[in-house]
């Protein structure tokens, strides 16, 4: 039986979980296979040694062992960041070796380096778990649903934002104690940044943007928006209107432009993605032929991303086996066929807005503000505004038609300039499916 032999860069929560699925499905991976799949060098400066039960694996602290060694396979990368990883992918595809990595932020944003080595040394990299954790989304792009036009992407692509929102959805506790809770019990980063401020959302988009449409796209095309502003009285009144508040990625492939979004947005109760709870992911596909498509599952943790690290791994060592290495391209579409597109500018977006604004307790600052909507072209469908206090500012709360940023933009300036409204206005928009 051939072996293939796997070196692995950074054994963490997730180079662990790589190894134990190795381990452990090596049997059944034989017969689905034909082929002995091995993890046979660990490289990884933080720890002393490995757990006894991967006694037959060579641990060291230097990467290069597994650049130079002959009988190494497949090197996967699983340190994260974008250097030594981005170094450690180059050296390993210079030495011939079919490469894997989870890593989304290097991928997203240096990948363009990594695909044109390995395409010049004809050798596969793959970065399923770069996107959804243990959800099979890479694949499905590149293979289940090939024979569309993807219309559009959202999906709910953060663990941590799910959960806090989820926490402030179903208790209405406030963002700084769900965030402090969700650090102290492991759901959030110590820095929690690229998280609540949606730039690992970010990062995947940008991912399934390039395989589903076929286009170059950098990190900064996107308009990424965090969730640090989402106050409980801001999901209580998006419940009255029938919403969810979900951290959401959004593309719309209009033909000649793309949208390409990241921020909170109120979901429609009744669609599939605002029953997505807790740490899960979700994201939703609609292709011209195949309509929608939900994928759901766990988007991180040890078990489910070494399950997806181990799907690219068997991948490619099926196609080491039969000859067969770039049978399906990387990126889905050919190298030469990837392209620029435009992306529609934010100003361009159209949607119905929901605005929360504060405002002192006087008679006539409803009709103030809604004469000023009017005057830029938003029409209001309905108004909420609780009983008066005995002191202190209101909330005035108005749901939009479909309206432009750029109108939204200039309405709420003039808005939050008047002498009676005690602080800025708080916008979300609200999810409005196109295609």
């Amino acid at each position: 039986m051939k072996e293939i032999q796997v070196g692995l860069i950074g054994f963490g929560t997730v180079g662990s979980g790589l190894a134990e699925v190795l381990l452990d499905q090596q049997q059944r991976l034989q017969k689905r296979t034909g082929l002995s799949i091995r993890l046979a060098k660990v490289a990884d400066i933080k720890i002393s040694e490995l757990p006894p039960r991967f006694a037959a694996v060579t641990l060291t602290g230097d990467a290069n062992e597994l650049f130079n060694d002959p009988n190494i396979d497949i090197i996967v990368e699983l340190i994260g960041g974008i250097q030594p990883a981005k170094t450690f992918l180059l050296k390993a595809i210079e030495a011939g070796k079919h490469v894997v990595t989870a890593n989304k932020a290097l991928i997203s944003q240096e990948g363009w380096d990594i695909f044109a080595a390995a395409a010049a040394k004809g050798v596969e990299v793959g970065f399923e778990a770069s996107v959804g954790g243990g959800i099979p989304v890479i694949k499905a792009l590149k293979e289940g649903l090939v024979a569309n036009r993807i219309l559009s992407i959202m999906g709910i692509m953060n663990g941590t934002a799910n959960y806090i929102l989820t926490r402030m959805t179903d208790e209405g506790v406030p963002f700084a104690e769900v965030l402090r809770d969700a650090q102290a019990h492991g759901f959030a980063e110590a820095d929690p940044t690229y998280d609540i401020e949606g730039i690992d959302t970010a990062h995947k988009l940008a991912i399934l943007m390039t395989m589903s449409y076929g286009m170059r796209i950098s990190l900064s095309d996107i308009t990424t928006e965090g969730i640090t502003r989402i106050e409980p009285i801001d999901i209580q009144f998006a419940r009255e209107f029938g919403y969810r508040i979900k951290l959401l990625a959004i593309s719309f492939n209009h033909g000649d432009h793309v949208e390409a979004r990241v921020h909170p947005t109120m979901v429609p109760e009744d669609h599939l993605l605002a029953s997505i709870s807790g740490p899960f992911n979700a994201i939703h596909f609609t292709g011209d032929a195949v309509g929608n498509v939900l994928f759901y599952g766990q988007g991180a943790g040890k078990m489910p991303t070494g399950s997806a690290v181990a799907a690219d791994v068997v991948d490619i060592a099926r196609n080491i086996q039969a000859g067969s290495i770039n049978r399906v391209p990387a990126l889905s579409y050919l190298p030469d066929q990837i392209a620029g597109r435009r992306i529609t500018p934010l100003e361009e977006v159209t949607c119905p807005y929901y605005f929360r604004i504060s405002a002192k307790d006087e008679p006539g600052v409803l009709a103030g503000v809604a004469g000023i909507l009017s005057k830029y072209g938003i029409s209001i469908e309905s108004v909420i505004q609780k009983g008066r206090k005995q002191s202190g500012p209101v909330s005035i709360v108005m749901r939009t038609h479909t309206a432009r940023e750029a109108s939204v933009r200039k309405a709420l300036t003039e808005i939050d300039a008047m002498e009676v409204i005690t602080s800025e206005t708080v916008k979300i928009r609200i999810l409005e499916d196109e295609l």
